[in-house]
């Protein structure tokens, strides 16, 4: 046994299906449900918790304590990875990882060296446990001002930080956070960002002391993330009269990762619903436990049509050249993403009697691993579960797995063939 290796990608997809599997026989348990629990729904909430997604067939209140700690415990697990916890773990018990330990978690990040993992794992555990033990401290303080008694707020306030700093979406009550004061909205807002940035983010910014300067990387993530969430609240202030200043920022920073939401969303304007499910494309942060195209994606491609339009043939970001390849990688991801988008709508259209909006919204929701809903999950058969549940997986692992199977598959071609032009547009 010893002797086979895993490529990294099928061990990072085969620890998310075994967590899945292991998920939703937990949730069958008569201890963890009030009533009977179908396996299909068992098996979907497994896959929404650990693809920290949010996306119910049935409300969480419906599981019991056990439950709904089951359910946590998988958002938890789903959203750090098998992989990353076990290495940490074997880190905090044997000092250092083995060298093709080290080489297997460094080519999840195409960004850090290879004597850069073991730091980077430890500080990825740390900063996990600390901004989510900060969260629950002012979530409770929220619920208890909120009404709720000493223990519940506690118990609230843990299970709604660790939902949202893992951008699961996932609440304890079945309209979500509509209704709810200022500094629980205040507390998630902030909590879904911090997930939603990504730790390669704030390590590179925790180093800028030392080197006086950060990389690319975060300067793309903090640009597009801080455009994103204005245009969001622009779109929501000027569509949505009845929607409050903390409720627009709100709804523009769940749009893209989290999947709570403080206000109703069937009663949105369609522009609102449409310019949502674009927020739900985009994303979070490579790094993140959010999904989506990723900012860093959307902002590439972005930049390069630009750069196109303006007739330039390289792409200069911050006075950096984007490689290529990179570019390639960029489209290559957002075409991949929508295609299986549009496939995923078509089959439920055929299926179901539904707009193609409320779909598409519903689709897009599970592929990014967003979580917000107009209705329609609960109203699925069998067939559109299974459908929702291969949106899910694949917008979690998806992204990752392809760029580790490009990244693994990449070779050098020492062969020049003479260039020519084909006609475009």
């Amino acid at each position: 046994m010893k002797n086979i290796k895993l490529n990294p990608w099928t061990y990072f997809i085969l620890t998310f299906l075994i967590l899945i599997f292991i998920g939703s026989i937990l949730l069958k348990f008569k201890a963890a449900y009030n009533g009977e629990l179908s396996y299909i729904d068992a098996l979907f909430t497994s896959t929404s918790a650990v693809c920290v997604t949010g996306l119910i067939v049935t409300n969480t209140s419906n599981f019991t304590p056990f439950g709904q700690s089951i359910i946590l415990l998988l958002i938890q697990l789903g959203a750090l990875g098998i992989m990353t916890l076990s290495s940490s773990l074997y880190i905090f018990l044997r000092g250092e990882l083995e060298l093709d330990q080290r080489i297997m978690v460094a080519k999840l990040t195409d960004i850090f060296a290879l004597h850069e993992v073991e730091s980077i794992l430890v500080y990825i555990i740390k900063y996990t446990f600390i901004i989510e033990f900060l969260g629950a401290i002012f979530l409770s303080l929220g619920f208890k001002l909120q009404g709720f008694d000493i223990f519940d707020s506690m118990y609230y306030g843990v299970f709604h930080s660790i939902s949202a700093f893992c951008n699961a979406g996932f609440s304890t009550f079945d309209n979500s956070l509509v209704n709810t004061n200022n500094i629980i909205k205040i507390t998630t807002m902030v909590l879904i960002i911090l997930g939603g940035l990504g730790y390669y983010v704030f390590l590179d910014l925790q180093n800028f002391y030392k080197k006086k300067r950060v990389k690319l990387h975060t300067k793309v993530v903090l640009l597009a993330t801080s455009i994103l969430i204005l245009a969001g609240f622009v779109i929501f202030s000027l569509l949505e009269k009845d929607m409050g200043i903390i409720d627009g920022l709100f709804q523009s920073v769940t749009a893209r990762t989290a999947g709570f939401n403080t206000v109703d969303l069937t009663n949105l304007h369609n522009i609102s619903k449409f310019f949502i499910i674009i927020l739900m494309v985009i994303g979070a942060s490579p790094g993140s436990t959010g999904g989506g195209v990723k900012t860093t994606t959307f902002f590439v491609a972005l930049v390069s049509i630009t750069k196109v339009l303006k007739g330039e043939n390289r792409i200069i970001i911050f006075k950096r050249q984007i490689p290529y390849q990179t570019i390639l990688r960029a489209f290559a991801l957002i075409f991949l993403y929508l295609f299986v988008d549009i496939v995923a709508t078509l089959i439920l259209l055929y299926l179901y009697d539904f707009s193609f909006l409320k779909m598409l919204f519903e689709v897009t929701s599970a592929l990014s691993t967003v979580g917000l809903t107009l209705g329609i999950t609960t109203k699925l058969t069998l067939a559109g579960k299974i459908v929702i549940i291969l949106c899910m997986f694949l917008g979690r692992v998806g992204p990752a797995a392809l760029i580790m199977a490009m990244l693994g598959k990449e070779r050098k071609s020492f062969i020049q063939y003479p260039e020519e032009k084909v006609v475009l547009g």
